[in-house]
């Protein structure tokens, strides 16, 4: 039990700790996560007018309509990260999706309305995309401290665990048909 002890406690020495360094992280993975959900809810305000504005002209496109309406739900209403990650990947599916049923409608590509929503939404989703990076980039500085001895020790003793990164869906990796 002393043996124990004396090791923890040189671990410690030589460590400096690492609890504060810890502590330090996981609050930039939180303050990362908060741009992530601020982006995340800006695309959110956005969808809606979005989604008006493509009714007008393409009413018989209902299914693709309602799937980034759910899917916009899924996002408001999700609990942890891990819920809000899924369901954005979703939404970011289905807004693939609604912008395929654009190409169709060439007087809806002209309408000033739609062209500004749509500026707007590549520009939430650029900035999403920033804002996933260096969510996972200060994911990986915590994750990577947490799991180096002797620090740990630290996060073993104190509850520090690893986070998950925001992954692409697997069907990010196929490019989206386009038929006319």
């Amino acid at each position: 039990m002393v043996r124990t002890a004396m090791i923890l406690a040189l671990a410690l020495a030589a460590s400096g700790c690492g609890y504060n360094q810890l502590v330090s992280e996981r609050e930039g993975v939180d303050a990362s996560w908060s741009e992530v959900e601020n982006q995340l809810q800006r695309r959110n305000d956005l969808v809606p007018n979005l989604v008006s504005t493509v009714k007008g002209f393409a009413a018989q496109e209902k299914d693709v309509l309602i799937r980034v309406t759910e899917a916009r739900s899924r996002v408001a209403g999700a609990g942890t990260p891990q819920q809000t990650m899924e369901a954005s990947n979703q939404l970011s599916s289905a807004l693939s999706r609604l912008l395929l049923v654009v190409e169709r409608y060439p007087d809806l590509k002209s309408n000033q309305n739609f062209l500004r929503l749509q500026d707007e939404l590549a520009g939430t989703e650029n900035r999403l995309a920033v804002a996933r990076k260096r969510y996972n980039d200060a994911v990986r500085t915590f994750n990577t401290t947490a799991k180096k001895f002797p620090t740990n020790l630290m996060a073993g003793l104190f509850g520090f665990s690893v986070r998950d990164y925001f992954e692409a869906p697997e069907s990010a990796q196929e490019a989206p048909v386009v038929e006319f």
